[in-house]
Parts: structure tokens; sequence; C-alpha cells
């Protein structure tokens, strides 16, 4: 179908397009003017990401796409639509539940009943560029309206802070029964240390053993001196009682063993004088063999004292090493046995210190999420209050009419090729030459026209089939 044959039927059924138009235009404003104004209140919430001054952590992680997607579920859920009914006690009217009587019958909830009824009038419309929502409400009555409006926004704010209260309210119970087992813990793990104390008689600290470790080193330190010094003795005891005691230095600086020493060697070069002089005979010679005699073995004696009391001093340090090794033996086993104590002692205060951690760590979580349990408080906040709005939000007449004039004019030219498609009439020349498939060799003007060659009104295919007219000649 070309432009033209369009063109040609809607000239020739302009009556059936004015009439399906005018009767979709009409229709359309009856109804608009028939349907009961509805008003549309508004009002709007902020959801707030700062840090939470209890828990110190952000909300929500950022206004993420999810994070307000949940939001605006929650609005939309029946907890809040059923909060909205609670707190404005629509239950408790006499009117309203006799509204629901009348539909249900008295079955179910009243407050299902009402959240439902509410929830087909309420929308929700999140920002896409910030964390604002808004709550629209669509009534009748304006007031009505701003009402619910500011009713599902409020319940909206009180059921986000349930939902943070709750579950702090549960793990604040739960954490409070741990502490209470935990504290008992470690009122039995400190019981067993000081019994343990009290049994043992001592207690197991590193001051102590600090103290006994170091006795413990001196007497290894006096152990290794008396050592040496019993081996120097005992050196000293054999060389006395091998035969060569007059060459201990012991000997060799007593004053008394060096005096008869001069005195003997005195005594000899007399006698040898005696002698050499009166002969080994005579009594004075006899005299002073027996003198050096004399202090030979006064000599000989003395040499003896002196080497016995090396051998005094080597058994006194016998018996001292003796005496410090059995105190070293002895505090060497007090030592091991402090430090075993102190094992065991060490053990049971790492049991303490373990049950005292894990009683500090739940209860400070339980002061935490008994503060957040007890919290007012919420991150979503009111931002504008919904006002009893002054113009209807529907029926709106001027876009209901410019959308029926452009719907109507859609359903007049359907209508109308619809009629020319159930009854084809030849209307011009396509029409012709598409029915029968033959060219057109000349156009016949419609009764009352004058043929006038040249002009706009004839057809560049009728110039050209139609020869035109012989001009008069002068004279003719």
């Amino acid at each position: 179908m070309t432009f033209g044959q369009f063109l040609s039927i809607l000239r020739a059924r302009w009556w059936v397009v004015a009439l399906v138009l005018g009767l979709t235009v009409a229709t359309t404003l009856l109804v608009s003017l028939l349907l009961p104004r509805q008003y549309t209140a508004t009002a709007s919430v902020v959801v707030d990401f700062k840090p939470d001054p209890v828990s110190a952590f952000a909300f929500g992680g950022g206004a993420s796409p999810a994070y307000m997607a949940t939001q605006v579920d929650i609005i939309r859920s029946e907890r809040v639509a059923q909060r909205v009914v609670r707190n404005l006690k629509l239950n408790e009217n006499p009117q309203v539940r006799q509204e629901w009587l009348d539909e249900t019958g008295g079955e179910g909830n009243i407050e299902v009943w009402l959240a439902s009824v509410f929830q087909k009038q309420m929308d929700v419309v999140p920002s896409r560029e910030s964390s604002v929502i808004a709550v629209s409400y669509k009534a009748p009555d304006p007031r009505f309206a701003a009402g619910l409006a500011n009713a599902f926004a409020q319940a909206y704010i009180d059921t986000a802070l349930e939902l943070r209260t709750d579950p702090a309210r549960l793990y604040s119970t739960f954490f409070e029964n741990r502490a209470k087992e935990a504290r008992e813990t470690l009122e039995q793990a400190q019981s067993k240390v000081s019994v343990f104390q009290k049994q043992a008689g001592i207690i197991a600290t590193d001051e102590r053993l600090d103290v006994e470790t170091a006795r413990l080193n001196e007497l290894s330190s006096q152990a290794t001196m008396m050592q040496a010094l019993l081996a120097e003795s005992a050196s000293r005891q054999a060389q006395a009682q091998s035969g060569q005691g007059d060459r201990m230095q012991e000997v060799l600086s007593n004053a008394n063993v060096s005096q008869l020493k001069a005195d003997i060697s005195r005594a000899e070069a007399q006698l040898q004088q005696l002698a050499t002089r009166l002969g080994d005979k005579h009594p004075q010679v006899e005299e002073a063999k027996a003198s050096l005699a004399e202090l030979r073995s006064r000599l000989d004696a003395e040499t003896r004292k002196v080497t016995g009391s090396v051998t005094v001093s080597a058994n006194i340090n016998r018996q001292r090493l003796a005496e410090v090794q059995r105190a070293l033996q002895a505090q060497r086993d007090k030592v091991l046995k402090m430090k075993a104590v102190r094992d065991e002692g060490l053990v049971l205060l790492r049991d303490v210190e373990n049950a005292q951690r894990s009683y500090d760590a739940l209860l400070q979580r339980f002061t935490q999420t008994s503060l957040e349990g007890q919290t007012t408080q919420s991150n979503i906040n009111l931002l504008t209050q919904a006002t009893p709005p002054l113009e209807p939000s529907s029926p709106r007449l001027l876009l209901n009419t410019l959308l029926s004039i452009f719907l109507g004019t859609l359903l007049a030219v359907g209508t109308a090729l619809v009629l020319e498609l159930k009854d084809r009439r030849v209307r011009n020349v396509d029409d012709v030459v598409e029915a029968l498939g033959l060219p057109v060799l000349g156009l016949m003007p419609k009764p009352g026209t004058q043929l006038q060659l040249g002009a706009g009104r004839v057809s560049p295919m009728q110039q050209r089939l139609m020869a035109p007219l012989p001009q008069s000649t002068q004279g003719a």
C-alpha cells in the first residue's frame, strides 16, 4: 500500500476516524472525571553510613545497591506495615473492624488484612545517587495520605532499630551466660593454685628460684675452690711423706727451721775447728758433737712439726670439700625440686591466665553487646515529613487527554484500515493498476471540472498519455 492509497482511504472513511477518535477521547475524559481523586504524600528518610559510636563499625559497608535494595524490601515488608497498624491503633477502630468483618467474615488477623491493604497503596523509591529513600502513599484524603506516609517512615525507622538491637540483646544474653561460666572456671583455676601452694608450702615465684639458683652457683664455686686447695694440700702431703719434707716451702720459710739450720752450721764449723785442734776424742769435741746432734734432732722435730701441719691442712680441706659437696648436692636437689614445683605451678598459673583472658574477652563482648542492645539511635533518620498535598496526583486530566488522542488516533486509523480491507474499493489510479495489472491510458475528469493542460492539477502520466490539442491557425 502506497502513501497515496493510505491517504485516499482516510479521506474516504474520515467519518470512521473521527467517530472512533471522538469516542476514545470522550470516554477517557468521562472516566477521568468519574474516577475519584487520589492524593500522593511523600516522606523521605536518609541512611547514615558514619561509624557507630557504640560498636565503632560502619553501617552496611557504604551505600551499595544491595544494601539500599535491602532497605527498600524492609520498608515494603509486612513487619513494617503491621507496625504502622499498631502505631496508629487502627485495629482498635470499630469502623475498621466492621469493614474487616464484612470483607473477610472474621477470618484471619485484622493487622495482616490492614497491612496488605496499606501495602497496595504504598510506594518506595530509592535515590540513585544518594542514600535517601522516598516513601509515598496514595489515598483519597490528602491528610490520610500524609499520615500514612509519615507512619510508614517512622515504622521503618523503629523496625531498623529493632533489627539492630534484638540480635544484640540475644548476643548479650549469650555472652552473659558464657561470662558466668568463664568466671566459675577462673575461680576453680585460682582455687587449684591456692591449694597447690598450700600443699607445697612454697610460693613458686621466679625470685625465690633465682635466689636458690644463685646459692647453688655459689656452692658450686666453693666446691671447685676446695677441690683446688685439696689437690695442693694433697701434693704437699705426698711430698712430706716421701722424705722430701725439708724441701717444702713451708719448711724452708719457717723461722725456727732457719734458725736451727744456722745453729747447726755454726756448730758444725765449731766442731770441725775443735776436732782439728784437739782431736776427735777430746771432751770438748764430744760435747760439740752432742750439741750438734741435739740441734739436728731439734731440726728434724721442727721439720716433722711443719710437715705434720700440711697433713692436718690436707685433712681439713678434705672435710671441708666433703661438706661443700654435701651442701651442693642438697642445694641441687632443692633447686630441682623447686623447678619441678614451679613447672607444676606454672601449668596451674597458665590455666588461670587463660581463664582470665577468656573471661575478660567475654566480659568485653558482653559489655559491647549490652550497650548495642540498649541503644535508642538508629542509622536511619527522617529527612522530610509528608504534608497533605494540595493537588491530586490522579487522575491527570491533561495527560490522559493527550494519551487518549494518541491512542485514539492509532485506533481510528486501524479501524479504517480494517474496514477497508473488508470492503476494498478503487479510489485512485494506483488501485486500478494494482487490481487490473494494466497501465492507465487516460483519466476522466470529475463532472463539472475543466481540463487545464499544463496546470499542476494534471499528473505527469496524464500529460504523457494525452496529446495536446492542436492550436487554431490564423485565418482558418
